[in-house]
C-alpha cells in the first residue's frame, strides 16, 4: 500500500474485483477507496493510524472519490499528513468536516465496514467468521432496500417485547397466593386466568379466610401473654444473678480480712528469729576470715621448707656429681692402659709382616694389559649409552605425539558428553531409556543406533541448521533399529514398563543409504547450490538409511545466498521440490486445482543438537596414529631392553678389571703402607704414655669437697627442723578455729531451717490472701456488670431503683436461677407453637380486597397490548420475509451457477430455527469442493484458507 505515486482508477457498474500478483499495489487501491470514504484503518486490518498508509518519505498523501449521484456527482477528498496523524476534508473542493462526509456517503448507502459490500483482502478470513445472524444482518444492510434491514429490527424489538410480557404473565399465572404482603412489593403484574370464577364462590372464600383470621386474631393474643412473660423473666434473671453474685462477694471480702490479719501476726512473728541468723552468719564470717588467714601463713612456711628440701636435695646432688667425675678419672686411665696395650701388639704384628714381606715382583706388565682392556671397554660402553640416548629422544618424541592425539581424542569425546549433557537436559526420557540401551545391547540381534542426534555428525558446524530444520524433532531423539522385532522389544521394555516417552523408528529392510540424486550435484552449480544434505554430515548406515528413505536427504540441494536471489529461475528451471538457502527454506508443490507452481518459504532455525559435531574422519586418523605409536614404542622398548643388557654385561666386566688392577697396586704399595703405619702408631704411643692421670691426687681433691657440702646440709636441716615445728603449731590453731566455724555453722543450720519453715507458712499465708484479693476484685467488677446489665434490661438509669411495678411483678416469680431457667424455656417453647402470626393480620385482609380489583384492571390492560403487539409483528413480518426470501433466492441462484462454473457445489438459504425468534434468522452458506464429499457449512475452520476466499 505505499506503491504509487500517483493512481487514477476508474470502477464499473455491479460488482468490482482488483486482480494482480503479489507486490503490484491491489492493496493500495483497496485502502485508498476505504479511507477515502471515511473508513477507519481497522476496517482495512493493516496499520491503526492513517499517516501509516502515505507513501515512505512523503509527507502527506491525498485520495480523490468521484460518486455517482443525482442530479450531480460528488467529489470527495482527504488530505492525510504523517506529521501530526491528521486528516483534511472537502467536498467538491471545498472544506468540510467528517460529519458531513458520513452523511453524504450513509446517503448513498455505502458501508466499507460491511464486508458483504467491502471486502478487502486481510478480511477474508473474518468473513467466514461471519455467524449467520451476522451475515444476515450484512446482507440486508449492503443490498436490500432500506426499510428491510428497519422492519427485522422491528420484529426483534416487537418479540423481545413479546417473550418479556410472556414470562411475566406466565409467573402471575402460577401465583395464586395473594394473602401475603411481601408479594405485593415485588409483583409488576398479576395476571388471573379465570375471570369468570362464581362471585359466590369467592364470597364464601372470602368469609372462610375471614373466619380464619379471627382464631388467628386469638391465638396472637395467647402468644403476647407468653412473650411478655417471658419479657419479665428475662428481666428478672440479671437482678437474680447479680444478687448472687453481691452474696459471693461479702464472703470473700470477709474471708480475704481473716487472711490479711494472720499474715500479720506471722511477720511480727518471724522478726526475732531473723536478728539472730544475721548475728550468727557475722561470726561464722569472722572465724572463716581467722582460718583463711591461719591458711595462708601454713602456705607460706610450706613454700619455706619447699626450698630448702630443694637446697638439701642439690647438695646431695653436687656430692654425687664429685663421685660421678672421680670415677670418670678411673676409667679414663683404664682405657688408656688399654690403648697402650694395644698399639704395643699393633705394632709388633706390622713389623713381624714386613719381615716376611718378599721384595715386590715386577707388576708393570700386567697392569699395562688390564688399562687396555678396559680402555676398549669404555669405548663400547660410550657407543651403547649414545644408542640408549638416541632411543629414548625417539621414545620422548612418540610419548609426546601420543600425548596431542589423546588430547585430541579426549576433546572429540567431550564433544560427544556435551551432546550427550544436551539430550539429557531437554530429553530426559530418551536420556534414561539411551542408558538402558548401553547396558543391555546383548539382548537385541541386529545393530541399534543410538539417538540420530547423537550418531550424526557434521562435517562442519555451520551447515548443522539445514539438517535440524530438515529432520523433525521426534526423529532427531529417535533411536534407529535394523529389525523391527528389536525395536519392540525395546519399546515394550522403555514405554510400557519404564513408562519413558521416547521415539523409534526402523530402517529400511534395503539400505537406501547409496541412493542416488536425481542429477548430480555439477548440474547444480550454477544455480549457486554447493551439496546435498546428505553430504553434510557422516551417520551410521541405518541412520543414513532412514534419512534417504524418509527425509531423501540425498536429493535435497543446499545453495547459497545466490541461489536466493535467484529463487525463482531455480524454481521454474530445476523442478525441486525442496530448497535450502542461506538463510531459508523452500517448499514448491503444484496446485491440485490450476496446475499452477506454489512457494512457500520459512526462515531456518538456529541449531540446537548438531552445531556440536564431531569429525569422524579426524578421529579414525587419530585412532590409527595413536596404534602405529604404540607399536613404535613397543619396537623401541624392545630394543633399549637389549642395549640395557649389554651395559650391566660391560659395567660387570668393567668392575672386574677394576678390581684386578686396584689389587695389583695395593701389591705394590703394601710395604710402603706397612713402614707408614708403624711410625704413625709409635707416635700415638708415645703421646697415650704422656697422658697419665694422677688416681691418688684426684681422689684427695674429691674428699675435701664432698666434706664442705656436708657441712651445708647440716646447717640446711637444722633451718628444716625449725620450720616443720612452726608448720606443726599453725595446723593446731587452723583446727581449733575449724571446729569453732563447725560449731557456728551447725547453729545457722539449725535457726535458718526454722526461719525456713516459717517463711513457708507465711509464703502460704501471703499466696492465699493474694488469691482471696483477687477473687473479690474479679467478683466485685462481675458486681458492676451484672448490676449494669440488670438496669440496662430494665431500661434504667445509674441512679434510678426499681420500679414497684417490677418489684410487684418479680414477687410472682421464681428466685432461683434454675427455676427462672426452666420456666422461662417453658414458656418460649409454648409462644413457639404460635407460628405464621403477625400484628397487621387483620388489616392484610381489606388490602388484599381491593388489590384483586386493582390488578384485575391491570391484568386486562396488559392482555390488550400483547394482541396488539401480535397483530402489529405479523403485519411487519409479511412486508419484511417476503422480499428477504426473494432476494436470497436470487443470491442462491447466483452462488450456485458461479460454483457449477467451477465444477463445485454451492448454496445460500435462510436459515430459520423458529419462525418467532426473529433475532435467530441467518443466512447459511453450504459449499462443496471436491466431488467425493457433502456439502458443509461455511466456518472459520473446516475449509481451507483458499475455499474461503473462493467462498
Amino acid at each position: 500500500y505505499r506503491t504509487y505515486d500517483i493512481c487514477e482508477v476508474h470502477p464499473g457498474p455491479n460488482l468490482n474485483m482488483i486482480v494482480g500478483a503479489n507486490g503490484t499495489g491491489k492493496s493500495s487501491i483497496v485502502c485508498a477507496i476505504c479511507l477515502g470514504l471515511a473508513g477507519k484503518p481497522s476496517f482495512i486490518g493493516r496499520a491503526d493510524k492513517v499517516g501509516l498508509f502515505v507513501k515512505q518519505g512523503c509527507l502527506k498523501g491525498v485520495v480523490e472519490i468521484e460518486l455517482s449521484k443525482k442530479p450531480d456527482n460528488i467529489i470527495i477528498t482527504r488530505e492525510i499528513h504523517v506529521v501530526n496523524n491528521t486528516s483534511s476534508w472537502f467536498i467538491n473542493k471545498k472544506p468540510t468536516t467528517l460529519k458531513t462526509v458520513e452523511e453524504q456517503i450513509s446517503a448513498l448507502n455505502i458501508q466499507v465496514d460491511n464486508l458483504c459490500q467491502f471486502l478487502p483482502q486481510d478480511k477474508v478470513g473474518e468473513f467466514a467468521k461471519l455467524s449467520k445472524i451476522e451475515l444476515l444482518e450484512a446482507t440486508e444492510k449492503s443490498i436490500g432496500p432500506p426499510e428491510m434491514y428497519q422492519f427485522h429490527c422491528e420484529l426483534k424489538n416487537f418479540r423481545e417485547k413479546e417473550r418479556e410480557l410472556e414470562v411475566n404473565l406466565h409467573l402471575w399465572t402460577v401465583s395464586e397466593v395473594f394473602s401475603q404482603n411481601r408479594y405485593r412489593k415485588t409483583w409488576k403484574f398479576i395476571f388471573l386466568q379465570n375471570l369468570c370464577r362464581d362471585k359466590t364462590n369467592s364470597l364464601e372464600k372470602m368469609k372462610q379466610r375471614i373466619e380464619r383470621y379471627k382464631q388467628d386474631v386469638e391465638r396472637y393474643h395467647e402468644r403476647k401473654r407468653h412473650l411478655d412473660l417471658v419479657e419479665m423473666l428475662e428481666r428478672k434473671r440479671p437482678w437474680v444473678e447479680y444478687e448472687n453474685v453481691r452474696q459471693q462477694h461479702e464472703e470473700v471480702k470477709q474471708s480475704r480480712d481473716q487472711a490479711k490479719e494472720e499474715l500479720k501476726k506471722l511477720k511480727e512473728m518471724q522478726a526475732p528469729a531473723t536478728k539472730k541468723i544475721q548475728e550468727t552468719e557475722d561470726y561464722f564470717r569472722s572465724l572463716d576470715m581467722k582460718i583463711t588467714d591461719k591458711a595462708t601463713d601454713i602456705k607460706g612456711i610450706s613454700q619455706k621448707y619447699k626450698q630448702k628440701q630443694d637446697a638439701l636435695e642439690m647438695k646431695d646432688k653436687q656430692i654425687e656429681e664429685i663421685h660421678q667425675a672421680l670415677r670418670m678419672k678411673k676409667d679414663e686411665e683404664m682405657d688408656r692402659q688399654r690403648k697402650i696395650h694395644n698399639t704395643h701388639k699393633m705394632i709388633e704384628d706390622w713389623k713381624n709382616e714386613l719381615n716376611t714381606m718378599s721384595v715386590c715382583d715386577n707388576l708393570q706388565l700386567q697392569t699395562d694389559a688390564v688399562n687396555n682392556e678396559l680402555k676398549k671397554l669404555q669405548e663400547e660402553r660410550a657407543n651403547i649409552d649414545s644408542d640408549i640416548s638416541d632411543l629414548r629422544t625417539e621414545k620422548m618424541n612418540q610419548e609426546r605425539e601420543k600425548k596431542r592425539i589423546i588430547n585430541r581424542l579426549e576433546q572429540l569425546n567431550n564433544i560427544m558428553n556435551m551432546k550427550e549433557e544436551n539430550l539429557k537436559g531437554k530429553f530426559r526420557d530418551t536420556h534414561s531409556a539411551l542408558m538402558w540401551l548401553r547396558k543391555n545391547k546383548d539382548r537385541f540381534k541386529k545393530k541399534v543406533c543410538e539417538p540420530m542426534m547423537l550418531e550424526i555428525n557434521m562435517k562442519d558446524g555451520r551447515h548443522a541448521k539445514y539438517v535440524e530444520n530438515h529432520i523433525s524433532g521426534n526423529d532427531m531423539r529417535a533411536f534407529v533399529f535394523e529389525s523391527q522385532e528389536d525395536m519392540e522389544i525395546f519399546l515394550m521394555e522403555v514405554r510400557d514398563h519404564q513408562k519413558l516417552r521416547v521415539n523409534a523408528v526402523c530402517a529400511p529392510a534395503e539400505s537406501c543409504a547409496e541412493s542416488l540424486p536425481s542429477r548430480p550435484i555439477e548440474e547444480l552449480h550454477r544455480y549457486g547450490f554447493f551439496s546435498y544434505l546428505r553430504e553434510l554430515f557422516d551417520a551410521p548406515r541405518p541412520v543414513m538409511s532412514y534419512l534417504c528413505s524418509q527425509y531423501r536427504v540425498h536429493d535435497v540441494p543446499v545453495g547459497t545466498e545466490k541461489t536466493r536471489n535467484m529463487i525463482e529461475r531455480v524454481i521454474k528451471e530445476t523442478k525441486l521440490k525442496q530448497i535450502y538457502t542461506a538463510e531459508e527454506k523452500y517448499t514448491v508443490k503444484v496446485s491440485a486445482y490450476t496446475n499452477l507452481t506454489l512457494s512457500t518459504n520459512t526462515s531456518l532455525r538456529v541449531a540446537q543438537f548438531l552445531s556440536c559435531s564431531v569429525d569422524t574422519d579426524e578421529k579414525k586418523q587419530l585412532e590409527n596414529q595413536q596404534q602405529d605409536i604404540n607399536n613404535t614404542l613397543k619396537s623401541l622398548d624392545m630394543h633399549l631392553a637389549t642395549l640395557f643388557e649389554k651395559q650391566k654385561h660391560l659395567e660387570r666386566r668393567d668392575n672386574e678389571l677394576r678390581q684386578q688392577k686396584k689389587e695389583l697396586l695395593e701389591r705394590g704399595n703394601r710395604r710402603r703402607q706397612l713402614e707408614s703405619k708403624i711410625a704413625v702408631k709409635c707416635e700415638s704411643l708415645r703421646q697415650l704414655e704422656q697422658d697419665a692421670i694422677n688416681l691418688e691426687k684426684e681422689s684427695q681433691q674429691a674428699d675435701v669437697k664432698i666434706k664442705e657440702i656436708n657441712i651445708q646440709k647440716a646447717r640446711l636441716v637444722i633451718e628444716l627442723m625449725q620450720l616443720i615445728k612452726s608448720y606443726v603449731s599453725l595446723n593446731i590453731q587452723k583446727a581449733n578455729l575449724v571446729l569453732q566455724s563447725t560449731t557456728v555453722a551447725a547453729e545457722k543450720n539449725r535457726l535458718e531451717s526454722e526461719y525456713k519453715a516459717a517463711s513457708v507458712q507465711l509464703r502460704a499465708a501471703e499466696e492465699h490472701f493474694r488469691e482471696l484479693e483477687d477473687r473479690k476484685r474479679v467478683l466485685t467488677e462481675d458486681c458492676k456488670e451484672l448490676l449494669k446489665k440488670a438496669r440496662h434490661t430494665c431500661k434504667l438509669g445509674p441512679d434510678q431503683t426499681l420500679p414497684k411495678e417490677f418489684q410487684t411483678a418479680f414477687q410472682t416469680l421464681p428466685n432461683t436461677l434454675e427455676e427462672i431457667d426452666a420456666f422461662l424455656n417453658e414458656e418460649k417453647t409454648r409462644a413457639s407453637c404460635f407460628t405464621g402470626l403477625n400484628a397487621s393480620i387483620v388489616e392484610e385482609y381489606s388490602k388484599q380486597t381491593r388489590e384483586i380489583e386493582q390488578l384485575t384492571e391491570y391484568l386486562e390492560e396488559k392482555k390488550n397490548e400483547l394482541d396488539n403487539y401480535k397483530k402489529n409483528i405479523s403485519q411487519v413480518k409479511e412486508r419484511w420475509l417476503k422480499p428477504l426470501k426473494t432476494l436470497i433466492e436470487q443470491i442462491n441462484e447466483k452462488f450456485s451457477n458461479f460454483f457449477s462454473s467451477m465444477q463445485c457445489v454451492g448454496e445460500v438459504d435462510l436459515h430459520v430455527e423458529n419462525e418467532e425468534e426473529y433475532d435467530k434468522y441467518g443466512i447459511r452458506i453450504r459449499v462443496k469442493f471436491h466431488s467425493g464429499t457433502e456439502l458443509h457449512e461455511l466456518t472459520p475452520y473446516h475449509q481451507s484458507g483458499g475455499e474461503k476466499s473462493v467462498s
